[in-house]
């Protein structure tokens, strides 16, 4: 007999070409879907393809996003030609630039004075003769007491703070997946400490004599990194964050000799992460590779040597430049060949007390006395003919705090009550803080995105967070006005209505 029955074994065919595409779906349920990320998530989708770069400027996007960062305020569209997402972008950077008279202000009295500051995420370090004290940023704001820990195992001055990622070392296990930082400290006694929570976790000693310098960044690649230091023994020294060895033994993996001075700067390149600059007090400087230094052949690790004229100021090094300041010159040297690319002379203001650069943009700036110089790099000549885009005056005494980002540019000085803060493309003026509430010197200054926190001679901090600012800096000077006035492209929120904002 026939069996009739449909066959059960055999599957439904299925229409393989009847699919879906992102550009098929309703641009508003694509907008819907994007509630669920991040600004880091946006630029990333912005740059997948262009439909999905379209869908990244929506106004809907940039709304959310706005609000929630500054829940208290709604942006507004200054013209027809401008969006949510310019209001946005301007206002993240005029924060980063300071340009505002409310931020966040604590004050904090200290035990001892300042020798130096870092911050970095929620915690403030403070360096004051052989200790280092830990403050919490949040319990700051609290109102509590925000130090979480003093370290106190240093027997003498601390000379050099650095922060390095923990992902980046071996010390764990799982130090990969830790997205912590471990504090390194060396200190006229010798000896050079890595702490991590707020505890002594290792000591590296072999210097003969105080360790001057760390330096700025890991060297090597994987579970090979090491850090850098230089001491008064005219050594550099390459030492291993691996977890082999207690309490530090065997950490010590090579000694560079060939200075003959005190080691004072160290800078690890951007051409190679092996290669390693260091400058001595009497000017000279070597280059160095930590793969070539780790290996039995020592005696080639010195790849690269040059020298400049006048005390040493600072070191930074971009791809394959080594940006040097010193005396009254700064100049840029060439890795590949150690050759001078240019060079430029500042005898007419005098000389130098600090020096950074914004590599990305060719910009560099220097501290003289009572003024700081902005160049554009890219106009020097071969001759080091080339004056300066922009002078940075208005300090009292020598500008001996520096620090540059791609946003701005502050300024400070152990005898000036007060720091500056300038616009990093132009040198224009954004605004000018007070260093301590009694006005006293600047002795130290840390700068973090929103964040800065500068010491006086007074044992007295201050911090301040401009994150969450609303009032724009006024200046008396009508020069400032139209670049200051010009930023109110957001008002107080009176309702969480969204017909405040138009799409």
């Amino acid at each position: 007999m026939a069996n009739n029955q449909p066959s059960t074994s055999q599957s439904p065919s299925v229409n393989y070409d009847s699919t879906t595409k992102v550009t098929d779906v309703n641009i508003d349920s694509l907008v819907h879907c994007t509630n669920s990320l991040s600004l880091q998530d946006i630029s990333n989708m912005a740059v997948s393809c262009k439909f999905l770069n379209q869908l990244a400027y929506s106004d809907s996007i940039w709304r959310r996003l706005f609000r929630e960062r500054w829940p208290q305020l709604e942006p507004y569209k200054i013209s027809q030609t401008s969006g949510v997402r310019e209001a946005y972008l301007s206002r993240y950077t005029a924060l980063k630039q300071f340009k505002f008279a409310d931020p966040l202000v604590y004050d904090v009295h200290m035990e001892a004075k300042s020798c130096d500051l870092l911050l970095s995420k929620n915690y403030i370090y403070v360096s004051q003769g052989p200790r280092v004290q830990i403050m919490s940023i949040d319990k700051l704001l609290e109102g509590t007491t925000s130090i979480v820990s003093s370290l106190n195992d240093h027997r003498a001055r601390i000379t050099s703070m650095r922060l390095f990622p923990l992902k980046e070392t071996s010390l764990f296990r799982n130090a990969a997946q830790i997205n912590e930082n471990v504090l390194v400290t060396s200190s006229c006694d010798h000896s050079i400490r890595l702490w991590w929570k707020g505890s002594f976790h290792r000591s590296f000693r072999g210097h003969n004599g105080p360790v001057t310098v760390l330096s700025d960044k890991l060297l090597g690649d994987g579970n090979g990194k090491v850090f850098a230091s230089g001491g008064e023994d005219s050594t550099v020294r390459l030492w291993s964050l691996s977890s082999s060895g207690k309490n530090g033994q065997r950490a010590l993996k090579a000694t560079l000799y060939g200075h003959e001075k005190p080691i004072v700067l160290l800078s690890v390149t951007g051409h190679k992460e092996s290669f390693l600059v260091s400058m001595s007090k009497d000017s000279k400087v070597r280059v160095w590779d930590v793969s070539v230094s780790s290996s039995s052949d020592r005696k080639s690790s010195c790849v690269g040597t040059t020298s400049v004229v006048g005390v040493p100021v600072g070191i930074k090094c971009h791809n394959s430049l080594i940006y040097i300041a010193a005396g009254s010159t700064i100049e840029a040297v060439d890795l590949r060949t150690m050759k001078t690319s240019f060079r430029t002379s500042t005898k007419n203001q005098g000389k130098l007390y600090s020096f950074d650069i914004n590599p990305s943009k060719f910009l560099a700036c220097a501290g003289g006395h009572g003024r700081a110089m902005l160049w554009d790099i890219r106009k020097i000549t071969d001759t080091g003919e080339g004056d300066p885009m922009a002078e940075l005056d208005g300090h009292i005494g020598p500008v001996t705090h520096l620090h540059m980002d791609p946003y701005k540019i502050v300024t400070g000085g152990r005898e000036d009550p007060q720091v500056n803060i300038w616009e990093a493309d132009n040198g224009n003026q954004t605004n000018v803080l007070s260093c301590t509430k009694d006005e006293s010197g600047c002795s130290a200054m840390a700068v973090d995105g929103f964040r800065i926190v500068t010491a006086g001679y007074n044992q007295d901090l201050r911090f301040r967070d401009f994150s969450n600012a609303v009032s724009s800096v006024s200046f008396d000077d009508e020069s400032f006005d139209d670049e200051v006035t010009g930023l109110k492209f957001w008002c107080p929120s009176n309702s969480g209505d969204d017909a405040n904002l138009s799409d």
